[in-house]
């Protein structure tokens, strides 16, 4: 079933995207899936490793990256049991770079210098907003648009007002971005820097190398630009002038280099990218 008026493709790939971060969005899960780099752990040593997690809270936890598909649970003997990343956790790991990049560049600088795991969860949770990856494809296909126009496509059937909120909270997020009541929204450019996290996202979720981010026909660089003009509210009687596109962005800084076990660490993060004069967007 369609979760949304875009085109099939697109609403696949938005749901997978979706079920991706629903996985490593919940509290102390990216932690875990840190905490199992390297060989299988007993319960014992997990628990060392995360222990600020109270009682309880460690095994429903592992339980549901089992059932995600993350971890793997292998009884040795009843009293000896070892838990280790999938595949495809495996394949995920590498992500987390490409977020901390991102969170680096785009989010704002809190008073006290956040760890780098910080930075991660905090912009996981930016993403997992309700609608939100959907009004964030939609607004890089279409470039702009009203909100009535993205109700139709974000939420086909519903009352289309129903937009507005997740719209007021990416924009308070620094995501999306308008002029003012009655003008179109559009992507910021913290939002529109979400295309190297959002492809290698898209292309974990559908099992394939992360090198194919730059392949994705929304939020890679295809040789073609898409049609501006693919879904107007209103659409004109005479054909609207042609515009120049935007001129391609060039001089991507690298991601970071990290370690895996940094992420744990609560020394100052180094920050080489410079803060943008707007302060980014919030936490």
């Amino acid at each position: 079933m369609a979760l949304t008026g875009l085109p099939p493709d697109t609403d696949a790939d938005i749901a997978r995207v979706t079920e991706a971060l629903a996985m490593i969005t919940p509290r102390w899960n990216v932690r875990i899936l840190l905490a199992l780099s390297g060989s299988p752990l007993r319960y014992s040593e997990i628990a060392a490793k995360v222990s600020w997690l109270q009682n309880g809270q460690l095994h429903p936890k592992l339980q549901s990256l089992c059932d995600a598909g993350l971890v793997q649970r292998t009884e040795h003997t009843p009293r000896h049991v070892t838990y280790g990343h999938t595949d495809r956790a495996t394949t995920l790991l590498p992500v987390l770079p490409l977020i901390v990049a991102w969170a680096e560049q785009y989010l704002e600088k809190p008073e006290r210098p956040l760890p780098v795991i910080e930075q991660v969860e905090d912009s996981l949770t930016l993403l997992t907003r309700r609608h939100a990856a959907a009004i964030l494809w939609a607004l890089k296909i279409r470039g702009e648009a009203s909100g009535r126009a993205l109700a139709q496509k974000v939420m086909p059937g519903s009352d289309w007002t129903n937009v507005y909120p997740p719209l007021r909270q990416l924009v308070e997020d620094g995501l999306v971005e308008t002029a003012g009541t009655g003008h179109p929204y559009r992507l910021s450019i913290a939002g529109d820097g979400l295309g190297p996290v959002l492809g290698a996202l898209s292309a974990w979720s559908a099992g394939q190398p992360l090198a194919q981010a730059a392949q994705h026909p929304v939020w890679g660089h295809p040789k073609t630009a898409p049609d501006q003009r693919m879904w107007l509210s209103n659409p004109p009687r005479m054909p609207a002038p042609t515009t120049t596109p935007a001129p391609h962005r060039t001089g991507q800084t690298a991601p970071p280099s990290w370690q895996r076990n940094a992420l744990f660490s609560h020394a100052t993060p180094t920050r080489p990218l410079a803060a943008l004069p707007t302060g980014g967007p919030r936490r």
